[in-house]
């Protein structure tokens, strides 16, 4: 459904690696995130596990993200801004007293056992359902367009939870999108309220910046049409400056998916003029982070590839030149190989592991030393209780 599953995954429950000697890299060394001190450059990406009752993070919730705090920095699963914004049952928002106090929990105790982490900011715009939303209301977007194939996380005809397909959205007036703006600034702060070291916008996976974004969806009529970049940019750095101003630009972040397809995002001409403007515009700001995901699927197996010069790859090593002072991650597919690779030739700063954090609590552990890694359980990433969440164990020598 969401980030951690375009990750590499194994048939089997435990995979075994050859070993391999390392030299001294950056990978497992200290770096300043814009005055964040991370202890090493492995980032626990974003991952949706649908596990927050009344969608407020409660003390499982702490305990699954305290289990993961040797990662450098912990990005948390989406967070919506707002009922409105929320496309997935059971995920913990930031928009109410209760979900701020019950997130204070997860930070005070990720905090305590010496971890960061950052808040995801989220709406998924057309890409939610009637039964998620307050009184049924039809989903809103940037576009009027259906997203063909897409599913939520909803409640069936029945009213039991279930994927459930994304009707027509509503195409937000002009003076709502301004709303939004605002609701993403207030999200912000209710983050750094809750005790999160900073917030990452969720720009990326088709959700709402990518249906502003994207000329093939985005049918407005405004400023914020598909008319020219400016316009199509336009949504995406007001909600940039306006988290900015709230909390500053060392505790923003951005993810981004360039080259993705999810939920009906076609590709289209102008994706790598979007995305240097984008990073311009960013670099200039100087945000702490760009986080890319890579759904290219270009990499296969271990192998690191991404030397060409077009489409994701070539993108990919552009990037880092207009981002001076803002540090650049990049999830999807990671190995230690290739993030050895990557970090070393100076195309991004720091890694992002996605699904082989699920399983693997003590991940940066067995990275480091070369340890066996558990293989997730599918039919457990979302929803449920103890049993996939909290209960993987970490590494034991035989």
């Amino acid at each position: 459904m969401i980030g951690g599953l375009f990750d590499a995954m194994q048939p089997a429950h435990i995979c075994q690696y050859q070993r391999i000697t390392y030299s001294m890299t950056p990978v497992f060394e200290d770096f300043d995130l814009s005055g964040t001190l991370l202890k090493n450059r492995i980032v626990m990406a974003p991952l949706t596990r649908s596990r927050a009752p009344r969608d407020v993070a409660d003390e499982r919730v702490a305990l699954y993200y305290t289990q993961r705090a040797t990662a450098g920095l912990i990005v948390s699963e989406g967070t919506p801004i707002s009922r409105e914004g929320q496309g997935y049952l059971f995920n913990p928002g930031i928009f109410t007293p209760e979900q701020i106090a019950g997130w204070r929990l997860t930070t005070n105790s990720v905090h305590a056992a010496g971890g960061r982490m950052f808040a995801q900011i989220w709406h998924v715009g057309r890409v939610s359902h009637p039964s998620i939303q307050e009184d049924g209301k039809t989903p809103v977007s940037a576009s009027s367009k259906r997203p063909s194939g897409a599913m939520a996380y909803g409640y069936d005809a029945d009213g039991k939870p279930d994927l459930v397909e994304a009707p027509t959205p509503r195409q937000l007036a002009t003076d709502e999108v301004a709303r939004i703006v605002q609701e993403f600034a207030q999200a912000a702060a209710n983050a750094i309220e809750a005790g999160f070291d900073g917030v990452e916008i969720h720009g990326a996976n088709g959700y709402l910046f990518e249906q502003f974004m994207n000329p093939l969806v985005n049918d407005r009529t405004d400023q914020y049409s598909a008319a020219t970049l400016e316009n199509r940019l336009r949504f995406t750095l007001e909600v940039i400056d306006a988290v900015v101003a709230r909390i500053g630009a060392n505790r923003v972040g951005i993810r981004i998916s360039p080259y993705g397809q999810l939920f009906d995002m076609p590709h289209y001409p102008e994706i790598d003029e979007t995305y240097i403007t984008l990073a311009s515009e960013i670099g200039r700001r100087q945000l702490a982070y760009v986080h890319v995901m890579d759904q290219s699927g270009f990499v296969v197996g271990e192998t690191v590839v991404g030397a060409g010069e077009t489409g994701f790859p070539g993108l990919l090593r552009k990037l880092k030149g207009y981002l001076p002072n803002t540090a650049l991650i990049l999830a999807g597919g990671m190995t230690r190989e290739r993030a050895e690779k990557l970090i070393g030739d100076g195309v991004i700063d720091l890694a992002a592991f996605g699904t082989p954090f699920i399983a693997n609590p003590d991940l940066v552990a067995r990275l480091k030393n070369d340890w066996p890694l558990n293989m997730p359980i599918r039919s457990t990433f979302y929803g449920g209780g103890a049993e996939g969440y909290i209960d993987y164990p970490a590494y034991t020598a035989a």
